[in-house]
């Protein structure tokens, strides 16, 4: 009889060591696999969430993930949408554990200059947020009228007026690196 529980003992041992080995095994593959995933793939799995972004600039930005590109994001707060360059971020919240895998090589290629090429097409008015100090941040209205490889041109208006040559106050050039964010106006004020 003590034959019995003596061998019992040794298998129920065994079977422990495995179970142990087993769970060590699982937890390495979890820490390998997540030291692949880049926040670019956490944002892509929080698409259609509700997020809150804080900038450099110390604002705080909240609304639906719409849209990650390969150098910015988009949000949907209300009436209004963001673009934020992920160089801007400086916390998210409210990603969850999900991750979706990279974009197509034609994706990746798509970055912020392509998205504020197409705001100056569409002629859309905008609030530029820009970064100036640890935390002050300076807004600008106006049109983007070109883009450049790394800057681009808005044209400042005053509230209200559309974009014709006589409405203009000012050009200003400004460098992608001085962004913190952009967002549209769709016909309100600030």
């Amino acid at each position: 009889m003590r034959w019995d529980a003596l061998f019992g003992d040794m298998e129920a041992q065994l079977a422990s060591e495995r179970l142990l080995g087993l769970e060590s095994e699982i937890s390495e593959r979890a820490r390998v696999e997540m030291a692949g995933i880049d926040v670019s793939d956490r944002l892509r799995g929080a698409i259609g969430r509700k997020i809150d972004v804080t900038l450099r600039s110390g604002t705080q930005l909240s609304g639906t993930l719409s849209h990650v590109g390969s150098e910015s994001l988009v949000l949907d707060e209300g009436r209004h949408q963001w673009l934020v360059p992920v160089t801007s971020a400086l916390s998210y919240q409210g990603l969850g554990r999900q991750a979706q895998a990279g974009q197509s090589t034609a994706s990746q290629r798509l970055g912020l200059a392509s998205a504020l090429r197409m705001l100056a097409r569409d002629r859309a008015e905008l609030v530029v947020h820009l970064l100036e100090s640890a935390r002050e941040e300076r807004m600008m209205r106006g049109v983007i009228d070109r883009v450049g490889k790394d800057h681009f041109d808005l044209a400042v208006m005053l509230p209200g007026e559309v974009r014709r040559s006589g409405n203009i106050v000012s050009v200003a050039t400004i460098p992608f690196r001085a962004l913190a964010a952009l967002r549209s106006l769709r016909g309100e004020d600030l």
